[in-house]
């Protein structure tokens, strides 16, 4: 039981400082109530038309893209750094990873995806 000790005491700080955090940001706040805080976007312009707009396939592409790569980084480099306590079979197991990655990247390479159109 002591070893989660040190768990509950973050536990109980983590959910102070949101707490004070959260308490301040509400003290500190202006109150006034402003009309321009009820639009679609605060950058000033009147909005044109619907907010219903299709978006291209494209877009989606490139979102799901950023998140193998993104994937890539996360895990790349906490392997990185313990890679000599995993020994070879740390080593064959990020290299599959990394050739299913690289399957993804060649898959938008062909499909045109890297390139800005």
């Amino acid at each position: 039981m002591t070893g989660y000790l040190p768990v509950a005491v973050f536990l109980v700080l983590i959910l102070g400082f949101a707490g004070v955090s959260l308490l301040g940001a509400w003290a500190v706040r202006p109150t006034r109530r402003v009309n321009s805080k009820r639009d679609n976007y605060e950058c000033g312009a009147e909005p044109v038309g619907t907010a219903w707009v299709q978006f291209p396939v494209a877009f989606y592409l490139v979102a799901l893209l950023f998140l193998v790569f993104d994937t890539l980084a996360v895990f790349l480099f906490p392997w990185a750094l313990t890679i000599r306590t995993l020994g070879t079979g740390g080593l064959a197991a990020m290299l599959g990873f990394v050739a299913i990655l690289g399957l993804a990247w060649l898959y938008a390479y062909r499909e045109g995806l890297l390139e800005w159109k």
